[in-house]
C-alpha cells in the first residue's frame, strides 16, 4: 500500500515537472528575446495564483506561484494580457514604444523555443527508441466483431488492411503519423461507405464497410467511427494470480498464449469467446516463451483476483499485458517533427470540416495532457513513451500559439503587422478589449475541452474493447 502511494506521488511529480518544462521553456524564449530587444520585462513567474516566492532584480519581478500549471512573462510594451498576468504596475502610456520587428522577434521567440525542445526531445528519441507495441505496428486485423460493419462487408481476421477510403495505411493506431493511421482514416473518413482494401491470400480485395457511432454517454464525448476491428496483437502474460491454475503451472510474465483450443489468437479480444465456450472444462493452450514453445492444459477454477476485495470467479488466474510486444524505433528527428507537424495539421482539418464527426470537444486541455502523461509513466518504459508525446506536444504548443488571435503569439505578430500598415500604435484600449474578448474565448475554450477531460479522467466513458486486468469469465463477457 505504501509502495503504490510512494509510486503514485512519484508518477505525479514527473506529469508535473514535464508539463511545466514545455511551458516554461516556451516563456523562457519570450523572456530571453525581450532582453535582447532591449523591451521591459515586468515579471517572469513560474507557475500562476498567490506567490510562494518572489523576488525583483535587475528590474524584473521573480515568482513562484502556488499553481503548478505553467508561467508566463509580463511584457508591457506589446498587447495587454491583465486577464491572465493580472493587473500590470506599469503605465504603459509612459513607456516607449517597441518597434514592429522587435514585437514580432518577441512573439516568434516562443514557439521556436517549442520547437527547439521538441528537436531536443526528438534527438533523444533517436537515440535510445520509442516503444511501439505490436498492435500500433500492425495493419492485419486480429478481431472482427461478430455482427459489425467489418464482419457485415466481408472482412475477416488475417487480413491486411492496405488503405482506407484512398489513403494508404502503415499502422492501426498512433499519434506519431496519424494520416497513415488505420483508426484515424476510419473516424476521419465522411461518407455513408468506407472503400477499404486488403489483402487476404495474396490477393487485394476491396469490401465497402458502413461504419457505426456508438450512442455518447451521458455528458460525455460523442464517440467516433468505428467498424468493429482490431489489430493483431497475440495475447502476453504480465502476470499471474498466487495459487492460481496458472502460477502453479509456471507461466511467466512475457509469455505468449498463441492458440487455445485449438483457435489461432491474433488478439486477447478472442479469449471471453473461448473461455465462454469452455467456462469450466479445460483450456488447452500453446504457449511461447523465448524462441520455444510448449502446450499446457489448465481448469479454471474459483479464484479471488484481487487478494479480498473481490468475489471468487472461475478463472485460470492471468493477469494481461495491454501493450504486448513492443520494438523501440529510432526514426531521425526530423521525420518526427514533421509527423508532429502533419498530425496538428490532420487534426485541425477534421475539426474544421462540417463533415468530419470529430469535434472540438475530441480535443484535451490542459487536464487531459496531463491524464495522458500520468497514464504513459505508468508504463514499463514512460520515460520514452512521455519523451516522444512532448515531441508531438511540442510542436503543436508552437503552431497552436502561431495561430494569428489576439492573446496568442500569432495575434502579436498580427497586431504588429497592423502597426506596421497604419504607421502608427493600435490604440492601448481597443487593444485591451480585443485581448480581454479574446481571453475569455480562449478560456472559455479551455474548459470547455477540460469539461470532457474531466468525465473521462473519472471514468464515466469506457472502451467499447475494454477488457478487464485478469481474464474474463463467461460470467463478465467482453463487451462488443
Amino acid at each position: 500500500m505504501v509502495f503504490t502511494a510512494l509510486k503514485f506521488i512519484l508518477i505525479c511529480l514527473e506529469v508535473v515537472l514535464i508539463f511545466n518544462l514545455l511551458i516554461i521553456v516556451h516563456e523562457l524564449g519570450h523572456f530571453l528575446a525581450a532582453r535582447w530587444r532591449g523591451l521591459v520585462v515586468e515579471k517572469f513567474a513560474i507557475w500562476f495564483g498567490k506567490p510562494l516566492w518572489k523576488k525583483t532584480i535587475g528590474g524584473v519581478e521573480y515568482s513562484l506561484g502556488s499553481i503548478p500549471a505553467g508561467g508566463f512573462v509580463a511584457l508591457p510594451q506589446l498587447a495587454p494580457m491583465d486577464l491572465i498576468e493580472g493587473e500590470t504596475d506599469v503605465d504603459r502610456a509612459k513607456l516607449p514604444p517597441a518597434s514592429v520587428v522587435d514585437k514580432i522577434i518577441v512573439a516568434v521567440a516562443g514557439p521556436l523555443f517549442s520547437i527547439g525542445l521538441a528537436f531536443t526531445f526528438a534527438c533523444i528519441i533517436w537515440v535510445i527508441g520509442r516503444p511501439i507495441s505490436e498492435g500500433d505496428m500492425s495493419t492485419r486485423i486480429g478481431y472482427v466483431q461478430a455482427d459489425g460493419p467489418a464482419a457485415k462487408a466481408g472482412i475477416l481476421a488475417g487480413d491486411q488492411i492496405v488503405s482506407i477510403d484512398g489513403h494508404p495505411v502503415s499502422q492501426f493506431s498512433g499519434m506519431g503519423n496519424v494520416q497513415g493511421s488505420i483508426i484515424w482514416n476510419i473516424a476521419r473518413s465522411e461518407t455513408p461507405g468506407i472503400p477499404i482494401v486488403v489483402i487476404r491470400n495474396g490477393e487485394q480485395q476491396t469490401f465497402k464497410v458502413e461504419p457505426t457511432i456508438e450512442p455518447r454517454v451521458g455528458w460525455g464525448r460523442h464517440n467516433l467511427r468505428q467498424i468493429g476491428i482490431a489489430p493483431t496483437q497475440i495475447p502476453m502474460i504480465a502476470k499471474t494470480i498466487k495459487n492460481s491454475p496458472a502460477s502453479e503451472a509456471g507461466l511467466m510474465r512475457g509469455d505468449l498464449i498463441i492458440a487455445a483450443n485449438g483457435e489461432k489468437l491474433l488478439s486477447l479480444l478472442v479469449w471471453p469467446e473461448i473461455m465462454a465456450k469452455t467456462p469450466k472444462g479445460p483450456v488447452n493452450m500453446t504457449i511461447q516463451r523465448g524462441d520455444k514453445t510448449f502446450d499446457l492444459s489448465l481448469t479454471p477454477r474459483l479464484i479471488d483476483p484481487d487478494n479480498g476485495s473481490k468475489d471468487k470467479e472461475m478463472l485460470i488466474g492471468i493477469g494481461w499485458d495491454f501493450d504486448g510486444r513492443t520494438v523501440l524505433a529510432h526514426p531521425n528527428p526530423f521525420r518526427q517533427i514533421a509527423d508532429s507537424v502533419a498530425t496538428m495539421w490532420a487534426t485541425l482539418s477534421a475539426v474544421a470540416s462540417p463533415k468530419s464527426s470529430i469535434k472540438a470537444e475530441h480535443l484535451s486541455g490542459p487536464l487531459g495532457i496531463m491524464h495522458l502523461y500520468y497514464m504513459l509513466f505508468q508504463k514499463a518504459d514512460g520515460w520514452r513513451q512521455a519523451l516522444w508525446f512532448s515531441v508531438v506536444l511540442n510542436v503543436n504548443l508552437a503552431l497552436l500559439n502561431m495561430l494569428p488571435i489576439p492573446v496568442l503569439d500569432g495575434g502579436h505578430i498580427l497586431l504588429a503587422f497592423i502597426e506596421g500598415i497604419r504607421k502608427r500604435p493600435i490604440n492601448i484600449r481597443v487593444l485591451e478589449v480585443i485581448q480581454s474578448a479574446c481571453g475569455i474565448v480562449i478560456i472559455g475554450f479551455i474548459l470547455y475541452v477540460s469539461f470532457f477531460d474531466t468525465l473521462d479522467f473519472m471514468g464515466h466513458k469506457k472502451s467499447a474493447a475494454a477488457l478487464p486486468a485478469v481474464e474474463t469469465t463467461p460470467a463478465a463477457p467482453a463487451s462488443k
